[in-house]
């Protein structure tokens, strides 16, 4: 992705695309791989690399987990409509490709508070009826669940997944991450899934919280949480079987033997049910 920073132009409007700053949505797609990103990005990310060397293992296990949970709730529980908070750009294996490759009426609404997102996802969706990407921030649940484009796709008088993969971390303690779970839980019925993720540094703490200062230095906010502090924004929910796992090893069909070791993961995932 160039560099340019004079930003792009979305309904002929200009966006700020910000590429002077890290973001941690660009930094997870470097770690994936992937190309939709600014060497400023990869410069933030190689920095956290030097602290855990094994985050691109953290990154790619946790993806196949959202991989995992969508067509568990596709398949399992008749889900056909998809709200992915904090969703990075839409790219090869995401939610509405998993989903539809399972159901193709299954709707997806992506939000991330990125600009670009807004600006490539939509370029890539604008074929897709049954996608859209918004801009938005999961600190601000109301405007995403009223935004109209939201509302156009997702019908809330039926079930929904609501998805908040590796983004809960990137939410500070006094800005109420488990507030934000309760508001998306009591504006979705019964029979709703959230299928949600978080880094920790139960594990291995000491290279966890090095990728933690090299994020905060770098100006992303990034705040590591234990598994019991996770499963706190599960409150209100019943637990989806096996309960709060580390990502590699929840419903995964490897062997054991072959999964990579869980400090070189050291991060949580889990889907809970609105009773």
């Amino acid at each position: 992705m160039s560099d340019d920073t004079t930003g792009e132009y979305f309904n002929d409007s200009p966006i700020d695309l910000r590429t002077d700053q890290p973001h941690s949505a660009r930094m997870y797609d470097y770690l994936l791989g992937g190309k939709d990103h600014y060497s400023v990005d990869g410069e933030a990310a190689e920095k956290a690399l030097g602290a855990f060397p094994m985050l691109r293992t953290a990154a790619r296990e946790n993806r196949k987990f959202l991989g995992r949970a969508v067509r568990h709730l596709v398949r399992e529980t008749g889900i056909r409509q998809f709200l992915d908070l904090g969703s990075g750009l839409p790219t090869a294996e995401n939610v509405h490709q998993v989903a539809q490759a399972v159901e193709p009426e299954s709707r997806v609404v992506y939000v991330d508070n990125d600009p670009i997102v807004l600006v490539y996802g939509g370029a890539m969706l604008a074929m897709d009826e049954r996608t859209a990407v918004i801009q938005g921030d999961i600190r601000d649940p109301h405007a995403i669940l009223d935004n109209p484009v939201t509302t156009s796709l997702i019908d809330f008088s039926q079930p929904v997944a609501v998805l908040a993969v590796a983004v809960l971390h990137f939410v500070a303690d006094e800005e109420d991450p488990a507030g934000i779970v309760r508001t998306l839980r009591e504006a979705v019925v019964p029979g709703s899934h959230f299928i949600l993720s978080h880094a920790t540094a139960d594990i291995a703490p000491e290279e966890a919280m090095g990728v933690q200062r090299s994020y905060r230095a770098q100006g992303v906010p990034l705040t590591l949480r234990t598994k019991e502090r996770f499963t706190t924004f599960f409150d209100g929910l019943d637990l989806v079987e096996p309960g709060v796992q580390v990502v590699s090893d929840w419903r995964s069909t490897v062997p054991e033997a072959e999964r990579p070791d869980p400090a070189n993961v050291s991060w949580y995932g889990g889907i809970g049910r609105v009773a």
